[in-house]
């Protein structure tokens, strides 16, 4: 018996989940077995990876905020820590220069950042293994978009038992414009993604292995704890507190997963203990498994979050690195932590307060249906900085995710949400075992962690926001697609015709994701096209306030 039979007999609310049933084995549509089950998502990744490498170093310039990172990923490689640099760096680092650090009276000065360390740290490993070019200031977010592709279809597969819907989920991922894009292009947002799915997948299996054991512990022999047995450490918990950490040491918007997460741990933990039959399942997870939360989803992260910034405090040159002693705290140790809380506090204050006017400010209400992209480049033959390209030829970077996926997600949700809920309502009238599925909760408490806060912080601050944040929970839309997805194929005991029928839309519904990611893959990645066949691409022009121009 596998992992994923386990969690589908653990719980009743897995045994009365629609999917549960549509994941089912016995079906010549599902491949069950463990060579397929990472074969599928490797190929999968394979594929999503040659989308993303191809041509990775054009186009040949500093794509939107490659501008900071790119410089300050280089200072971190070779400093420590990001410096000041020219304010003509973009044609520095066009032409492969690494002289690009600013001095003032022969001495290097901090550069104020945003944002912490850590994705620049892992930026600068693509440089110091290819150098300062446009494929090596873009080569890890690259590789960890394709990485991110097979940790999605891996762990859709363990949720819901089925090797083709994890790869389905894998393959929707590929297919994203949006994922392409962020993984053609050295900004932070991929990393926060793919730390946050990498957390969102370590939960994921230590769920299952905990069903597994409070199961065992509930059929063995003996006097039984009617709170159940006391489960220590689990490092896989741990592991995920690393992961959530090193999502808020890339960029802070990780804090809203690591609390979201904090409750789905918890949750799931009450459910363990409740379907396993112990009467007393409340006070066993508060006494097994809450306490550890200060530790899991606190301590942890905030050391990750700390170690990040190791090569600020390891030197004098950063920003604000001697503004406690400068102030007359002259205290060893804690002035540098006080110098590092007050630099912490400008970043917050900043990321909570930018309101600077934008063409491409977006409304997050619109993010799941493209009501506003944002162009990270564009050259049009003839003009300043494009007089190699003929004219009437353009070349453009449009960070959009690929419409009839995202439209087709927004729809997923809505249908995710009234799915749970109606479980939820009945679960709450009926007084019996939940029978509300956990993956479409799963599904959309991320996508509520990614997205919510950002509603709150325009419609309450009017901060200046960009579509491209939705990346962060673009796995999770995934997700709910591909949970509909399996729903409409149906379940394993369906009459054949049924299953074909259902496996048609499907692979009806993949091929339309397909053909329209290649439709819009020339304005994705900087090909010069003819400015009409550009122009037919751009969908809606200001269309109801709707404009990918």
């Amino acid at each position: 018996m596998n992992a994923y039979q386990t969690t589908l007999r653990a719980t009743d609310a897995d045994q009365g989940s629609l999917l549960a049933r549509a994941g089912s084995r016995g079906s010549a549509l599902i491949l069950g077995s463990t060579f397929w089950g990472w074969a599928g998502p490797v190929l999968i990744m394979i594929f999503g990876g040659f989308l993303r490498f191809y041509r990775l170093s054009q186009p040949d310039a500093v794509v939107f905020d490659e501008t900071y990172y790119v410089p300050d990923s280089n200072s971190i490689l070779h400093h420590g820590v990001e410096l000041q640099h020219f304010s003509y760096v973009n044609n520095l680092l066009v032409r492969g220069d690494p002289d690009i650090l600013l001095r003032k009276y022969g001495q290097f000065q901090g550069e104020i950042v945003a944002h912490p360390p850590l994705g620049k740290i892992m930026m600068a490993v693509g440089q110091w293994t290819f150098g300062l070019t446009p494929f090596g200031w873009r080569f890890v977010v690259a590789l960890i978009g394709t990485v991110s592709i097979l940790m999605l279809a891996r762990i859709v597969r363990r949720m819901t038992g089925s090797t083709m819907l994890g790869c389905i989920a894998g393959l929707l991922m590929a297919l994203d414009g949006l994922e392409l894009v962020l993984s053609r292009t050295a900004i932070l947002d991929i990393f926060v993604m793919f730390w946050v799915l990498a957390a969102f997948g370590l939960l994921v299996v230590d769920r299952d292995r905990t069903i597994d054991r409070l199961g065992e512990a509930a059929s063995a022999a003996g006097p039984q704890d009617l709170a159940g047995p006391k489960l220590g450490i689990r490092w896989l918990r741990v592991a995920a507190g690393v992961c959530l950490g090193a999502a808020c040491a890339s960029k802070w918007t990780g804090v809203y997963f690591l609390i979201a997460f904090a409750g789905l741990a918890i949750a799931w933990d009450m459910g363990a203990r409740r379907a396993a039959g112990y009467p007393n399942w409340l006070g066993g997870g508060l006494r097994s498994d809450v306490k550890w939360l200060p530790a899991t989803f606190l301590a942890i992260p905030a050391a990750v979050y700390t170690a990040s910034w190791s090569g600020w405090f390891a030197t004098s040159d950063g920003y604000d690195r001697n503004w406690a002693a400068q102030a007359g705290n002259h205290t060893p140790i804690w002035s540098t932590l006080d110098s590092w809380y007050q630099y912490n506090r400008w970043m917050l204050e900043f990321g909570l307060g930018l309101h600077s006017p934008q063409s491409y400010k977006s409304n997050p209400l619109g993010w799941l249906v493209l009501y506003r992209p944002i162009s990270f480049y564009w050259c049009s033959g003839g003009a300043k900085g494009c007089t190699t390209m003929p004219k009437g030829q353009v070349a453009e970077v449009l960070a959009i995710g690929t419409p009839l996926l995202w439209w087709g997600g927004a729809l997923a949700l809505l249908f995710c949400l009234g799915w749970w809920l109606t479980g939820l309502v009945g679960d709450l009238v009926f007084n019996r075992v939940p029978r509300r599925d956990w993956r479409a909760g799963a599904a959309l408490l991320g996508v509520a962690a990614g997205w919510l806060p950002w509603i709150w912080f325009y419609l309450h601050d009017n901060r200046t926001e960009f579509f491209y944040y939705a990346i962060a929970f673009e796995p999770f839309m995934v997700l709910a697609i591909t949970l509909c997805l399996g729903l409409i194929i149906g379940p394993a005991r369906a009459a054949p015709s049924r299953r074909a029928l259902g496996a048609v839309g499907v692979g009806g519904y993949l091929l339309a994701v397909l053909l329209d990611l290649a439709y819009i893959y020339p304005i994705l990645t900087a090909e010069v096209i003819p400015y009409s066949s550009w122009l037919a691409r751009m969908w809606f022009r200001s269309t109801g306030g709707w404009d990918w121009i």
